[in-house]
């Protein structure tokens, strides 16, 4: 199925919950919105002619820049997006999906910014989801287990984040 039939069919089904389409990029994607996200979701992978039955990767990217001499060089305003690359292995096609959210939550410094879980949907999802939690910042609401994966418990703050401040040190060693 061609990309462009596959964005109408969306379209049609979905209406406002698919918000922007750009297929004229090297990598293809649909931005959803993030209420409509598990909806659309269950619609790909159950779908017999569509089948994305396989989450290959989540990620989540932080479009921020602290330094007012390359804020010119930012591409629309601060914002987090949240980047799924779903497979279908049956029809050997791929699709991207993202979901665009404010850096915080109700722009409250400090409020991670929250989009619903797919974990539910895709297993893999628990993992990759769990990961860009510890490192972005990204809150995924119904998760069934969100907490850190790769950093320890108690680590102040998301790395991955633009505006993260490494700790002189941790429980007494020295980080930088």
């Amino acid at each position: 199925m061609g990309e462009q039939n596959l964005v109408s069919r969306l379209q049609d089904k979905f209406g406002e919950q698919i918000l922007a389409v750009h297929l004229d990029v090297i990598d293809p994607w649909v931005e959803v919105s993030p209420d409509g996200l598990p909806e659309v979701c269950l619609y790909l992978r159950d779908e017999p002619d569509l089948k994305f039955d396989y989450l290959s990767c989540i990620s989540g990217v932080d479009y921020y820049e602290a330094d007012p001499k390359k804020v010119a060089k930012l591409i629309g305003k601060p914002r987090t997006e949240v980047v799924y690359h779903l497979w279908s292995v049956s029809h050997k096609s791929s699709l991207v999906l993202k979901v665009i959210l404010p850096r915080w939550k109700d722009d409250q410094e400090g409020c991670l910014p929250e989009v619903p879980s797919v974990a539910d949907i895709w297993h893999t999802a628990d993992w990759h989801e769990r990961e860009v939690y510890d490192l972005s910042g990204i809150h995924f609401t119904g998760h069934p287990d969100l907490r850190r994966i790769l950093c320890p418990e108690d680590w102040e703050g998301h790395p991955l984040r633009r505006d993260y401040q490494m700790p002189l040190e941790y429980h007494g060693i020295r980080c930088r």
